[in-house]
């Protein structure tokens, strides 16, 4: 696993961890079952508190890719099926709700790019 923390980019060391192992993780590049360097272990390397990485651990096991086996230590979780699963649920109830408020489908489909782009564009 190779990380590179860039502290002059403004973005947020814990943000960039976590969005690097996700990256890395849906890629394939860190296969399921890949075993993550402990909490402190990843922090000395990457010269960062032990809580800027317990946070980005945190957020990428709130999103379902990684899961922590207690003492045995935390791993890539089989992330792709299950963010897929709730990524199709949160359009389901996208979907349900834009009809109940009454907009058509071109009205609900442009809210859903405006967002995704602000969301992926910055």
């Amino acid at each position: 696993m190779t990380l590179k923390i860039h502290i002059d980019d403004g973005g947020a060391p814990y943000e960039q961890v976590r969005a690097q192992i996700a990256e890395q993780a849906r890629s394939g590049v860190l296969p399921v079952g890949y075993r993550l360097p402990t909490v402190r272990g990843l922090a000395e390397s990457l010269g960062l508190a032990a809580n800027t990485v317990a946070k980005a651990y945190r957020a990428l096991e709130t999103d379902g890719v990684i899961e922590t086996r207690g003492r045995n230590g935390t791993f890539v979780a089989a992330a792709g099926s299950a963010a897929e699963r709730e990524a199709s649920a949160a359009a389901q109830a996208y979907a349900e709700r834009v009809r109940r408020l009454g907009l058509t489908e071109e009205q609900a489909s442009a809210a859903v790019r405006d967002a995704l782009r602000a969301a992926y564009d910055g």
